[in-house]
């Protein structure tokens, strides 16, 4: 199944942060626990990761780009 994931609040006041890495590329597979990408808000830097097995499809916003907290940032299928 195809799912566009979400750039998520990991803080209260937070309203974009950037996307510093894709730790993970189109047609690599990743497993639940492995990161995916690391953001970094105007606290902190995070990886965010994976909460089930699959497979990256498509990166939609590139690194060094700010997304808004609910934009999808890339397409990935689980398994």
């Amino acid at each position: 199944m195809k799912i566009r994931l979400k750039l998520a609040r990991v803080g209260m006041n937070m309203e974009e942060a950037t996307i510093v890495a894709w730790l993970k590329q189109p047609g690599d597979s990743f497993e639940a626990g492995e990161g995916l990408y690391e953001m970094e808000t105007e606290k902190v830097t995070q990886e965010v990761e994976a909460t089930a097995p699959g497979r990256m499809l498509e990166i939609l916003v590139p690194a060094g780009e700010d997304a808004a907290v609910g934009d999808a940032v890339c397409v990935v299928e689980v398994d």
